[in-house]
């Protein structure tokens, strides 16, 4: 069957690949990757390189330790730079291949095609790089980048002397790779295997970020064979269900070099890798890739979170779990990686040769997959440019680099369900710039940049994704379409000049709140180190109009903002609150691991009511925050129960029971307590369509007071409440425009530190609620509330009384009132 097309939602026409209603669409324009033909009686193969001069596909019966069995010569490629053949299936059979096991040979400018070459040989070779920036050699057996599952990772206990500079030209040029080398598989996945799509609108979601390997690997609720796997979170799809959790974003499943830590358990007899050990060991040791974010092979779901590793089982598994959550109602959301790859950064080494690894796209047409730039020397293409912080930039700007975006893309939400995407680090989709030269081609990059970020250049990745058809985005009133989230900041690029691009994407994307996650924290962290105006965090209460309403924010809603505290990315939200700073360089298995930037947590060294209780109550705080905020809210895996990784703010490379969820038969009373706690704040959020405005709120929606229950003015210069040092704040959202209760919310941002509870308390005088109706308080995150009730069940509120009827909050805390 095609592939791609066979299973899409849309019909397209088989010959034009246009759409039934005459529009062009791009998706699968040139018909990439391995496919079996409709009547299963040829595979055919096509591949992607404007600059090789030969190809030879190579097919294996094995995925390693073996040659090829089969090999084609592939003599010229298409007038668009596809070359293509077609081997029939009686042909692998007789070669003795049942699963199709393939990769490719590549020449060029850099290694001439020489009928006298072999594997091993050095004939036709001219230079590691030349000046077009080519990086051919044929002794390095290459991934294709449309392949739909692969064999293995590159680093694994089975490469040579545990040395991955086998995969490089600068230092083992000649040897060759073919029995080592990931190999892509030819499969067909099913059609329609995931089930029925969510089609609830993004405002009324509950994002839970994930890692597939972490949710479960700990779990003892979990069949042994499965832990860790996308079948184990299949089985917790009820768990989140409960748990009220509406989209799960997974970390990266596109398959990643993730087993290379393997290597040092099969030459120490399973030991874990040494304690205080922060890099690369004599070859012996490998970080792990835990979190996932340098990906490989973005067709390909990774193989290592399967429990059925055969050909095909990742795939079909995959799709399985996408069923069993949309069974239960809940999206899938993938976090995506299209600003480098796992093959772009060299491979350390002990020497000083700069060495990079050919898997695939380096091999095949490195100027079209990755931007190039002038070398330490002057040499122009014989280096990257990377603006990303983790090695080359993927070449965006690329029509062909920007076609595996999109196929991809396509292919998870057609084929494997997938309902959304979270994009790394997503100013790079925004680029301008091939390179750091000047081109014709890329008119709107800046002399001597690499990067510059765009919403308006229409031939930008961004663009391209946005003009799809195959990709539309879901109406803001729900139905079908995809949700789309950027991380609006280009991380590794402190020295560009547009890297951070808060507030600044296009109609069409929402964006992890940075603003939201930054401020409110440093609000209850940093009183009296860092001046958090209250009119701040009523901006980040009420949607962040500040980042996305208007046409210069390009008129989006308060559901655009990703609201959070925490992420993989720093601290858990226990140890936002229960640590001073990073403690990174910890002995496995909470660590070792190197970066982090934290400089918001802290402990709350409350010596009037105990730091663990000091520390819950700023946490409850915290996630109050989150579900009451107009935005889409997302929280951690593990924030339910207070998860610690022990201070530890960036454990990408940690993958072990110090990472790993703690299963619920483990969780102390505290964590439980906190439990319910979230499920009940989800529940709320869910029950309160006034928490969950589709538009801006109204000046007569949400009504802001004064303590003493004085309404203020709407002119802030009138009045020193935005700006001021009152450091508290009290709002009122009115129900009625949304057919919901009305809810009065306070916040007591001051110290909690002005002396014993209730002398620290600020006392508030609760407003009047709608005629006929009384206040009750729904939650208190104060101290004294700890337990299994700090928010309470529906019907089980607490009545306060009517309007004029004063309340104490303490310091660093908020309480939530319904009228009934």
């Amino acid at each position: 069957m095609t592939r791609l097309k066979a299973i899409a939602t849309l019909m397209l026409a088989c010959a034009g690949f246009a759409l039934a209603g005459g529009a062009r669409a791009d998706i699968d324009e040139m018909q990439l990757g391995a496919s079996i033909s409709k009547d299963s009686q040829t595979v055919s193969f096509r591949l992607y390189s404007h600059s090789a001069t030969h190809i030879e596909l190579c097919l294996f019966a094995l995925p390693n330790g073996a040659n090829a069995v089969l090999t084609r010569d592939i003599v010229a490629p298409d007038s668009n730079g596809v070359w293509s053949t077609q081997i029939p299936m009686s042909a692998l059979t007789s070669a003795g291949i049942s699963t199709v096991y393939y990769g490719y040979r590549a020449w060029g400018s850099n290694w001439i095609y020489d009928s006298s070459w072999s594997p091993g040989s050095a004939a036709g070779f001219v230079s590691v790089v030349d000046s077009a920036g080519d990086r051919f050699n044929p002794n390095k057996l290459l991934l294709d980048p449309y392949a739909l599952e692969i064999s293995s990772d590159p680093i694994g206990p089975g490469l040579p002397n545990a040395d991955p500079t086998v995969f490089t030209s600068e230092l083992n040029r000649d040897y060759d790779t073919q029995q080592i080398a990931p190999k892509g598989i030819v499969t067909t996945p099913a059609a329609n295997a995931f089930g029925l799509k969510p089609t609830r609108a993004q405002k009324d979601d509950v994002i839970y970020e994930m890692n597939v390997r972490g949710l479960t690997a700990n779990d003892d609720s979990v069949p042994q064979a499965e832990r860790g796997t996308y079948a184990g979170a299949a089985e917790k799809a009820a768990y989140l269900q409960s748990l009220g959790v509406t989209a799960v974003e997974l970390q990266p499943v596109q398959e990643v070099q993730n087993d290379q830590g393997d290597i040092y358990g099969a030459t120490h007899s399973g030991a874990a890798p040494p304690n205080g050990d922060l890099g690369w060991n004599s070859g012996q040791y490998y970080k792990d890739n835990y979190w996932g974010y340098m990906t490989l092979a973005y067709f390909a779901p990774d193989r290592r979170y399967a429990s059925n590793r055969a050909p095909g089982g990742p795939t079909a598994e995959f799709q399985a779990m996408v069923k069993a959550f949309h069974d239960v109602g809940v999206k899938v959301y993938m976090d995506v990686v299209y600003n480098h790859t796992g093959e772009g950064a060299p491979i350390p080494n002990t020497g000083s040769t700069t060495a990079y690894p050919l898997y695939g796209m380096r091999g095949l047409d490195n100027g079209a997959y990755y931007e190039l730039a002038v070398n330490g020397q002057g040499v122009v293409n014989a280096d990257y440019y990377g603006a990303n912080g983790a090695g080359p930039d993927y070449n965006t700007y690329n029509h062909v680099a920007q076609n595996l975006i999109v196929d991809s893309l396509y292919y998870w939400s057609a084929t494997m369900g997938v309902d959304g995407f979270r994009f790394d680090e997503g100013p790079m989709l925004g680029n301008v710039c091939e390179s750091d030269q000047p081109s014709p081609q890329t008119p709107n990059c800046p002399a001597g940049s690499g990067f510059t970020f765009s919403a308006s250049d229409a031939r930008t990745a961004l663009a391209r994704i946005l003009s799809e058809p195959l990709l539309a985005t879901r109406p803001a009133v729900g139905g079908s379409g995809l949700d789309l989230i950027a991380e609006p900041n280009a991380v590794g690029c402190s020295s560009c000049g547009n890297a951070a691009q808060q507030g600044n994407f296009p109609a069409g994307f929402s964006e992890w709140n940075f603003t939201f996650k930054e401020v409110l924290p440093k609000a209850q962290n940093k009183l009296g180190v860092v001046t958090i105006a209250p009119g701040i965090v009523a901006d980040a209460f009420t949607g962040s109009a500040s980042l996305f309403q208007g046409a210069s924010h390009n008129n989006r809603n308060p559901w655009n903002s990703i609201n959070y505290m925490d992420s993989h990315d720093g601290m858990t939200l226990n140890d936002l609150y229960s640590c001073n700073g990073p403690n990174n360089n910890q002995g496995y298995p909470l660590g070792p691991s190197d970066g982090g930037s934290d400089d918001v947590s802290w402990d709350q060294d409350n010596p009037s009511t105990g730091q663990p209780a000091a520390e819950r109550r700023a946490a409850r705080t915290g996630l109050a925050f989150v579900m009451l905020s107009a935005g889409t809210p997302m929280i951690q895996a593990g924030d339910e129960y207070l998860r610690t990784l022990a201070c530890n703010d960036n454990p990408y490379d940690v993958d072990s029971v110090g990472a790993w969820l703690t299963p619920q038969s483990s969780w102390t009373s505290d964590q439980s307590n906190f439990n319910t706690y979230v499920t009940r704040a989800i529940a709320f959020r869910k029950a309160h369509p006034a928490l969950r405005p589709a538009t801006w709120y109204t000046p007569a929606q949400v009504v802001w007071y004064y303590s003493n229950a004085a309404q203020v003015s709407g002119d802030p210069t009138q009045n020193n409440y935005w700006n001021g040092a009152n450091n508290y704040l009290a709002y009122m959202i009115n129900g009625g425009d949304f057919a919901d209760s009305t809810l009065y919310v306070v916040y007591n941002g001051a110290s909690a530190y002005a002396g014993d509870i209730p002398a620290n308390e600020t006392q508030f005088i609760l407003p009047p609620p709608p005629p006929g109706e009384t206040w009750y308080r729904v939650a208190d995150t104060c101290e004294w509330n700890d337990g299994p009730d700090a928010w309470a069940a529906p019907g089980s509120e607490t009545l306060i009384g009517p309007g004029g009827s004063t309340y104490g909050v303490c310091g660093q805390a908020l309480a939530l009132f319904i009228a009934k």
